[in-house]
């Protein structure tokens, strides 16, 4: 079947369609300026396309690589409950010791205990009574911070508008962090080292929001400042509207958001947001207003307006959720961020809470068998919590971590012991996400740099044209050899060549894979591998040709044999690739990436491809010879 060349040639051309659907729009992102990125942000689109292009990693375009340390000594003596010189001293020559060998902290803890006859129990009493298991337990007391200043990061990644951020935990006690195209490293770090700040505060009423809402519409109308609109147009204009049911009925056609969506996703018009500039980015769910993620810069940038600052009250601010989610029986992939309007003073702070736990609703209760948080409270806690609840039962109190809501339950009934049930969790695992955000707000341990690596753009931009240079000229050389050499196969061999680069970005882009500067030594030893599969094919078709078989006998020999060799050879390069992959991380993983759909994509184009055009050119009978 495949010896048909229209065959061949129809998936050749396929591949290629794919190749200019992939890079396409890395190609449009690249040659945008500035002031026409700005546009696209604003109306919503620059996502989108940020979404579909190769990113380029720390070392091509600048940025910050940060090692973070749980200060694992400072963690145990906070959670000590007597404390003296002793414990100190103890603490003190551990950490001495696992700083000079890197040994485990808990092994060597242990040790020193066991040698010294030393009575943990006095300090850590409320962790049990045997030395293996307060040791055991401070572990996961240690494992628990981590996980907590790993969510602090992450809930704080935003600030940054970093498009695709490394944060990993590295062993039990390291977080990874890496932020690509960040231009003021200092401001990350101060911003990653702060205290994590965790509030509850009290949503106001909706009719409220709705009042603010569209006074914040008519400030911005009557500013007569120019708005950002959305890219599409809708040709249908608005009804006049006198309520924010009435204008959010005129951009989506229902104040319910799930008749207002379609399969296409929400695009707001021009000439709806001409008369709602701010509710028109709006749409009512019941108690809470959602924007589609795409437009949360367009809102946020409104929000900023000095106008609307002094519109909005000084007992309120708007405050948007952590994270965008899908919309429920909508029919659409759009995902969007809730945007809450809440007291501006909080009713209590993070600092309070003595434990969080992920657990399961209890039998008769109204979560029986459903995630739920069980939290605790200090006195002074327990005191606050029960005026705040006695006083606004009914109402709803929003969970607020580095101002970011991550859920807003209704407050049922007054909770004068501060022991607390949270339910609304759909799964353990957003149990265990809000158990670890309540933990976050009092890190008992600060969060170390103990290694930093700083890329400026310039030294980026100098490794991206070095880069380009040593891969042009490699390039180059390697294309002028095969074509003096090996005359008009030669040319084959090098449009074969340009197929196998171009497929390999593809394949980058298409995985939303990241570039690195390891990578391109890996795009470079590709084109190596490429042309060392036609010479072995091309040399095999001289050796037939030389034995006096015809041009086209020669050609399937020549791939017929040759094809079991390249394939040998480059199955074991793959192999290498995808162990590195797995086991090795940053630049290593950058040059497995590359090599690994090099590889693919160079025994395509030399086995496949090519052969293709030979089966093309030499189809007719007047061909008798061959430019080899």
């Amino acid at each position: 079947m495949l010896n048909r060349p229209s065959l061949r040639f129809a998936i050749i051309g396929i591949v290629l369609l794919w190749v200019i659907w992939a890079l396409w729009p890395t190609i449009e992102y690249r040659t945008l300026s500035e002031e026409e990125k700005e546009e696209r942000r604003s109306a919503g689109t620059l996502a989108e396309l940020e979404h579909r292009i190769i990113n380029l990693g720390l070392d091509l375009q600048g940025g910050i690589h940060l090692v973070l340390e749980v200060d694992i000594p400072t963690l145990v003596h906070t959670l000590a409950e007597n404390r003296d010189e002793r414990l100190e001293n103890l603490l003190a020559e551990t950490a001495a010791e696992v700083q000079a060998t890197d040994a485990d902290f808990f092994n060597v803890l242990r040790r020193s205990v066991d040698e010294t006859n030393f009575r943990l129990i006095r300090y850590f009493s409320n962790y049990g009574t045997r030395v293996p298991d307060i040791i055991a337990a401070l572990r996961l007391e240690a494992d628990d911070a981590v996980n907590r200043g790993l969510e602090i990061i992450r809930n704080r990644v935003d600030e940054f508008g970093v498009a695709e951020p490394t944060i990993q935990k590295a062993g039990g006690r390291r977080i990874i962090v890496e932020l690509a195209g960040i231009k003021d490293p200092e401001q990350a770090r101060n911003l990653i080292q702060n205290t994590a700040l965790l509030e509850f505060n009290l949503l106001q009423d909706v009719s409220v929001a709705r009042e603010v809402i569209l006074e914040i519409d008519e400030a911005v109308k009557a500013s007569g400042a120019p708005i950002e609109m959305a890219a599409a147009e809708d040709t249908t204009a608005p009804a006049p509207a006198d309520t924010l049911e009435d204008a959010l009925a005129a951009v989506l056609g229902s104040t319910e958001a799930d008749t207002a969506l379609g399969p296409g996703g929400i695009t707001i018009s021009e000439q709806v947001l001409g008369e709602h500039p701010f509710s028109g980015y709006l749409s009512s769910t019941g108690s809470d207003f959602v924007v589609p993620a795409r437009y949360r810069y367009a809102v946020d940038a409104l929000l900023a307006r000095e106008e609307v600052q002094a519109t909005i009250p000084s007992d309120g601010i708007f405050l948007w959720s952590n994270r965008a989610e899908p919309l429920r029986g909508t029919g659409t992939r759009d995902e969007f961020y809730t945007l809450y309007y809440l007291d501006r003073e909080p009713g209590l702070t993070g600092g309070v809470i003595t434990q969080a736990k992920a657990n399961i609703g209890a039998l008769g209760s109204s979560a029986a068998n459903q995630p739920v948080v069980n939290v605790s409270m200090n006195n002074e806690g327990s005191r606050t919590w029960a005026r705040l609840t006695g006083a606004n039962v009914g109402r709803r109190v929003a969970i607020v971590l580095d101002k970011k809501i991550h859920m807003a339950p209704v407050i049922r009934t007054k909770i004068p012991d501060g022991q607390t049930v949270i339910e609304g969790m759909e799964s353990m695992d957003d149990a265990k996400l809000i158990a670890i955000v309540l933990r976050a707000g009092s890190l008992p341990a600060p969060v170390d740099i103990i290694e930093e690596r700083s890329v400026g753009p310039t030294l980026g931009q100098d490794s991206i044209e070095h880069g380009i240079q040593a891969f042009m000229l490699g390039g180059l050389l390697v294309i002028g050899f095969i074509a003096f050499y090996y005359k008009g196969s030669g040319l084959i061999a090098t449009l074969a060549l340009l197929l196998n680069i171009v497929v390999v970005l593809a394949a980058l882009a298409s995985l939303r894979a990241t570039l690195t500067l390891p990578g391109i030594a890996g795009l470079i030893l590709t084109i190596g591998m490429a042309v060392d599969a036609n010479v072995l094919i091309f040399e095999r078709i001289r050796e037939e040709l030389d034995k006096g078989k015809s041009i086209r006998a020669a050609i399937d020999s020549g791939y017929g044999r040759a094809t079991i060799t390249i394939i040998d050879a480059n199955v074991t390069t793959i192999l290498a690739a995808l162990v590195l992959f797995q086991f090795g991380t940053g630049p290593l993983k950058g040059f497995a990436v590359t090599l690994f759909w090099g590889i693919l994509a160079s025994m395509f184009t030399a086995i496949f491809m090519t052969r293709s055009i030979f089966m093309a050119l030499t189809q007719s009978p007047k061909v008798k010879t061959l430019s080899i």
